[in-house]
């Protein structure tokens, strides 16, 4: 029986108890909206149909945060919180990330810019970033604030990001499985970056949410303005695969360079 109280205590079968069942909640909606959007569940998802089906997963994730506050008898206070200022600071060094990629790949003469995009880019920035930082946001609580808080317990620091980050990158698979393959190594990375960017922050995620929000924020601006495309002949080893930064070397070294800028001025 005590072998049996500690596996139904362990981290990871609350973290799986808790995606179990935000998927049971979401999975009646992903079918209506699927066959509103023509897109069935396991088939690869367009921008269009993304969006919608994200924005209503993330808004169920307080159901399942419930359920698991009332289990553990917790709050969402006991999983750290943010400040604007750690935000902001996170978001400012995620947009210059990506500025200063897309700057040098410029310079390499990989990239070339389309001037009459440039309305279209602007155009999107507002409603982008409260879509992008939101999701963010979103993410950010549900994986480094309370999937590493478990973790943390079970396996340390280390053990807890690895696993996390694991979870993090797998997840995305739901959406689309071929390109995302290419992303995993990135997205395991990025979410190793991102606890790094927590424990920078004194166990709080506003600079995680603001990395991870200015990234996907800039990329989304380049992305659906169609500002920028590569030039042929470039190897995806050195961009990414598939138009994807994050499968590439330069995206690759992006992180890096950002996780050893937050670990070692912390």
């Amino acid at each position: 029986m005590e072998n049996i109280s500690t596996f139904a205590g362990s981290a990871l079968v609350k973290i799986g108890g808790f995606l179990l069942l935000w998927l049971i909640l979401w999975i009646p909606i992903a079918f209506f909206l699927g066959g509103k959007l023509n897109w069935k569940l396991g088939q690869p998802a367009t921008t269009a149909q993304k969006i919608p089906l994200v924005v209503t997963l993330y808004l169920l994730a307080p159901l399942p945060v419930w359920a698991l506050g009332r289990l553990e008898n917790t709050s969402i206070k006991d999983y750290g919180g943010f400040e604007s200022g750690s935000l902001l600071q996170g978001i400012a060094i995620g947009l210059t990330g990506i500025v200063v990629v897309y700057g040098l790949e410029s310079l390499l003469g990989w990239v070339q810019w389309c001037g009459s995009r440039w309305s279209q880019l602007l155009k999107g920035i507002i409603p982008l970033g409260i879509l992008t930082l939101g999701l963010a946001g979103a993410e950010e609580f549900i994986f480094r604030g309370i999937f590493f808080s478990q973790l943390l317990d079970d396996y340390g620091v280390i053990g807890g990001a690895i696993i996390s980050s694991m979870i993090f990158a797998l997840l995305h698979l739901l959406w689309e499985r071929r390109e995302t393959l290419t992303q995993l190594p990135g997205l395991w990375l990025m979410g190793i970056i991102l606890v790094v960017a927590v424990g920078a922050d004194g166990g709080n995620w506003g600079l995680a949410w603001g990395l991870h929000g200015g990234w996907i924020w800039g990329l989304a601006m380049l992305d659906s303005s169609g500002i920028v495309t590569y030039r042929p002949g470039i190897s995806p080893w050195l961009i990414g695969f598939n138009g994807s930064p994050i499968a590439g070397m330069a995206g690759i070294l992006c992180l890096l360079l950002t996780g050893l800028g937050i670990w070692r001025f912390q």
